[in-house]
């Protein structure tokens, strides 16, 4: 299954995990020397969630990210698919 947001579209993205060494300039230091890079994937935080559909009166399994949720919540389920089509 992936990890993909059915609302938002959000997936995982890469990144970079710094490991350092040294005291900061500002606190008296010699400054800060990074001594590894590690790679990274950042999930999104997904849930599976039911929702209730007005028009169809029946609970919908969504599995989405939790910004998407709180839309749903504050906007409806209907208005929020509608907006993520759009976008």
């Amino acid at each position: 299954m992936s990890k993909v947001c059915e609302l938002t579209q959000r997936r995982p993205c890469k990144g970079r995990s710094y490991t350092t060494r040294g005291i900061a300039k500002k606190k008296k230091g010699i400054g800060i020397k990074i001594t590894g890079k590690t790679k990274v994937r950042f999930e999104p935080n997904l849930q599976k969630k039911r929702f209730w559909d007005e028009e169809s009166k029946t609970f919908i399994t969504l599995r989405v990210s939790t910004a998407a949720i709180r839309t749903i919540e504050k906007k409806g389920l209907q208005k929020a698919f509608r907006e993520a089509k759009r976008a």
